[in-house]
């Protein structure tokens, strides 16, 4: 099997796509062979060694993968079987998607999920996931579409983009933040109304401004969603899922004390399996087909290394397809 391996030499990330044998793959109940994974921004910081994602090495990244049962020592998998997986710290800490073949505990798995195929499945990957969590999670705050705007931040990358599209498609209004002019025909076919300059969003704002946002998915952090958190209609919801802007927050309890407004977490890792189930159901049934034409970057496992670099110049738009087979 060939496979991408991290490993550290002189103080710095290796990437190196090698054979490996089945014997070095680690514990776990199930061995699939993947056929799709994709290129995630977490993928691409521990590719890169931009951040301490991995602290064990070797170490095959991937968080998560699509493919085939190989073998199977849990009776709920079978031999030929098409599964999932997302999250569960594969690819960080348990050698993930990012390779011909993978051994892993079969609590992670999911089954492919009626109407979908390896390829549209990683289309949508973890970022599809966490944007559909963000989703449910305005749903579950009582954001509904004739509630007002919800505004997208960092809208171009792989949770904005889906987030937008599945927005749009249940109905709401949707403004997208978007650090890039290049992405903005993008971002109005999958169904922004309007697109804001990532500078729009910045700490330098009063703890509290005028109201506009109904809802928001954040997935920068630190003063974009500040920005944010001032301008929440009141009881406002913000979804927020991400931290590339960084892990402070320069706020008050103005906008949660005053507003009403609620500030929901969302992490995708360690989500259990009914709500995954829940969410891939829900992403089958929202997402329109013109998706999956419009979203994908498609890579072979030789140029992954590579676009993690792109990925994080802001060279890449959108999902990057990594076709394992």
């Amino acid at each position: 099997m060939q496979a991408l391996v991290l490993e550290q030499s002189e103080g710095k990330i290796v990437a190196t796509v090698k054979p490996l044998t089945d014997d070095q793959l680690p514990a776990g109940e199930v061995v699939v062979d993947i056929d799709w994974s994709s290129l995630n921004y977490k993928d691409a910081l521990a590719i890169t060694g931009k951040s301490k994602i991995i602290r064990n090495f070797p170490m095959v990244p991937g968080i998560d993968f699509a493919g085939k049962v190989y073998y199977s020592e849990d009776p709920r998998f079978h031999s030929g079987q098409e599964v999932l997986l997302t999250g569960w710290g594969v690819g960080e800490n348990h050698w993930g998607g990012l390779a011909e073949r993978a051994r892993v505990k079969a609590d992670w798995l999911v089954p492919m999920p009626v109407g979908l195929d390896g390829r549209k499945a990683m289309i949508i990957g973890t970022a599809g996931l966490t944007a559909m969590l963000c989703v449910m999670a305005l749903e579950e705050g009582g954001i509904t579409p004739d509630c007002g705007e919800i505004v997208v931040t960092g809208a171009s990358g792989g949770v904005g983009s889906t987030a937008v599209a599945l927005l749009s498609t249940l109905g709401y209004q949707v403004v997208a933040v978007s650090g890039r002019e290049s992405t903005h025909g993008y971002l109005r076919q999958l169904g922004a109304t309007e697109i804001l300059p990532r500078s729009a969003f910045n700490s330098d704002v009063r703890p509290l401004e005028k109201q506009r946002w109904a809802g928001a998915i954040d997935t920068v952090g630190a003063g974009v969603l500040a920005s944010v958190l001032a301008q929440m209609n009141y009881s406002g919801v913000v979804a927020a899922c991400g931290l590339a802007g960084g892990l402070t927050l320069p706020t008050t309890v103005m906008p949660f004390i005053l507003r009403n407004v609620r500030l929901q977490g969302v992490d995708s890792v360690s989500t259990p399996t009914p709500c995954r189930i829940e969410a891939w159901k829900r992403l089958i049934k929202v997402l329109p087909e013109t998706f999956y034409q419009q979203v994908p970057h498609e890579v072979p496992l030789s140029e992954v290394a590579e676009s993690a670099m792109k990925l994080l110049n802001n060279d890449i738009t959108g999902r990057t397809l990594v076709k394992i087979r």
